[in-house]
């Protein structure tokens, strides 16, 4: 099975700091917490690191060792953080064919500060990452089985709407995960190519982006989930999705996305766990217990995971399953990849972790 990711590229360095060398501010009144770097001091490091990343290249190593036949459509710029990206895909067996060498920009890079929670505080150039137009999608690009588009950065969001034309044109499986930035400066263009899309990929913070665009057709508001006594309830069940003053129950915001085409919409929320949604039915997956070494990269291994286990013929309950034991694995690992599982050991690790998965009509 080919699948073709799009998106971003990337090299990130990592400085992990010790807890009581950094100051964290939590906000009381909102689901937010602050680093604080004092200026003008060196802090000491546990580590600092380089590694490869980027949402592209993430999800076509997540697909390759899954046993999907992987290439990558980015733009990279003519340094050696290109040639560090080409030589990291190249020893995953992912194709290079369709990455892009532009000389007005560098690589994009990344600098992650990861502390106290693991949930790294991220610097990002984009760089050559904004340059991707349509003189770059080549038609035979796109002769894939599947086409996952991870986050369009700046001026590359533009290229959506014909990426999408091309992967039909080929009757591929379409899957995105875009970020907040597509979603806020294009999303009008988004949702009218949604019906086009078989697997749209949100974490929370993308997700509120789109409820402004949303209501004036689904209205605020709607029906609750419901839970046996002294059951958990999930952070979003309680919070719903939220966004310019606006506010929509997860149920009312699933139903308005799945109405709009895609056959599965997941949204996922960290350590609380992800919410999937078919045209029927919302299944509920609570994030496995783990060592949290690093945050980047679950989301790409949740997303890769979920849309190359639908492709593969695995039912939706399997697919989740797979989908938060690997992005679960990712964590235990402070870079976006090494914590990647492959096929025969996800499918193990699965069959051996039948946890609870909640679920509810839609």
């Amino acid at each position: 099975m080919k699948v073709l990711t799009i998106g971003g590229a990337m090299i990130d360095t990592i400085a992990i700091i010790d807890s009581g060398r950094i100051e964290r501010m939590t906000m009381l009144n909102a689901d937010s917490s602050f680093l604080l770097l004092e200026e003008g001091r060196k802090t000491e490091a546990q580590e600092v690191s380089t590694h490869v990343g980027g949402g592209a290249v993430n999800a076509a190593v997540a697909m390759a060792r899954l046993g999907l036949d992987a290439a990558v459509l980015a733009k990279l710029g003519t340094d050696a953080r290109a040639d560090a990206i080409l030589q990291r895909l190249e020893q995953e067996g992912v194709s290079t064919v369709w990455v892009k060498r532009d000389t007005r920009c560098p690589t994009g890079a990344a600098v992650l500060i990861s502390s106290h929670e693991r949930n790294a505080a991220i610097f990002t150039f984009r760089g050559a990452n904004t340059l991707l137009q349509a003189d770059d999608l080549h038609d035979e690009a796109f002769a894939a089985d599947v086409l996952y588009v991870a986050n369009l950065s700046n001026e590359s969001a533009d290229c959506f709407p014909t990426i999408v034309k091309y992967a039909k044109k080929h009757d591929a499986l379409v899957a995105a995960n875009p970020g907040p930035r597509q979603l806020s400066a294009r999303g009008g263009v988004f949702l009218e190519n949604l019906a086009a899309i078989d697997i749209l990929i949100l974490n929370q913070v993308e997700a509120d982006v789109l409820v402004p665009r949303l209501i004036a057709r689904w209205g605020e508001g709607g029906p609750a989930l419901t839970f046996e006594p002294g059951e958990q309830v999930p952070a979003l069940a309680v919070r719903g999705l939220v966004g310019g003053g606006f506010e929509m129950s997860i149920v009312s915001y699933l139903r308005a996305l799945t109405q709009l085409g895609p056959k599965y919409v997941a949204v996922t929320d960290g350590a609380q766990g992800a919410f999937v949604a078919s045209q029927d039915e919302l299944i509920f997956s609570p994030a496995l217990k783990s060592k949290i070494v690093g945050t980047a990269g679950a989301g790409d291994a949740f997303g890769a995971t979920l849309t190359a286990y639908l492709a593969l013929g695995y039912r939706l309950e399997e697919a989740v399953r797979a989908a938060t034991i690997n992005s679960a694995s990712v964590v235990g690992h402070v870079d976006t990849q090494t914590g990647l599982l492959r096929r025969q050991d996800l499918d193990r690790k699965t069959a051996e972790q039948q946890r609870a998965i909640r679920r509810w009509p839609l």
